[in-house]
């Protein structure tokens, strides 16, 4: 690979990272062809963007943003993917649904809406990350919900109250 080759690998890299808020580093190494294959159209399906990275061009490229990666740097050794997503949970879905067949992929880290989180342990924490629009369901679920128990009790308080009045006309009469 030429030095221009590189340079562009990195600007390219560098968009990607300036412009993504989850971003997974996996380790798929070991996975032969047609396992490798399915990751990717599994990845595809999810909406998540699968692709092999040299370790020091990634490393440059996160230098060149303006994003803390923290501690990530550190896990750029030996065979590296990244996963880039919209959602915060769909790498990690894939990852632990992919891992029902297979020891790979294994999980090096993740960076989520500036969360950074280290090892292979976290994904389980990050598979259960919601996304923005569930997220944006619960606190509509939510504020609906005390507006549904006021108009229920209008509905029946209303019944009542009509039947109490009945009741007490029909006495005095």
């Amino acid at each position: 690979m030429t030095r221009e080759e590189k340079s562009q690998v990195i600007e390219d890299l560098t968009a990607q990272l300036a412009e993504t808020q989850t971003i997974y580093l996996a380790d798929i190494s070991g996975l032969d062809a047609g396992s490798t294959s399915n990751l990717r159209r599994a990845c595809f399906k999810a909406n998540v963007k699968l692709s092999v990275v040299k370790n020091t061009l990634l490393a440059k490229a996160m230098e060149a943003t303006e994003k803390d990666f923290g501690d990530l740097p550190s896990v750029l050794k030996g065979n590296t993917s990244i996963m880039l997503s919209e959602t915060g949970n769909a790498p990690a879905k894939v990852i632990k649904e992919f891992r029902k067949k297979s020891e790979k992929p294994v999980l090096k880290g993740a960076f989520v809406e500036e969360a950074i989180y280290v090892g292979d342990d976290y994904l389980e924490t990050l598979v259960n990350i919601k996304s923005k629009e569930e997220v944006i369901g619960d606190i509509v679920g939510l504020l609906q919900s005390p507006a549904k128990n006021v108009v229920s009790a209008l509905k029946s308080g209303g019944g009542k109250l009509a039947g109490i009045l009945k009741t007490l006309s029909e006495k005095e009469g």
